[in-house]
């Protein structure tokens, strides 16, 4: 499978839980972090719900 690389850019102080909740299952918790994830459907569903606190990287 592909993998892409998530970078986390923002952070998660005053977001909703279920959004800081996600960051961690994406391996993230802490501002300029990376994670190296599968691509598909699930990871880029919880990418799309926290888009404004990461990046992603091919």
């Amino acid at each position: 499978m592909a993998k892409i690389t998530v970078v986390q850019t923002g952070s998660p102080i005053r977001r909703k839980s279920d959004q800081r909740a996600t960051l961690v299952g994406l391996g993230l918790n802490r501002i300029g972090r990376k994670a190296v994830l599968e691509d598909n459907p699930s990871t880029r569903g919880m990418i799309a719900k926290v888009h404004h606190l990461v990046s992603v990287e091919g």
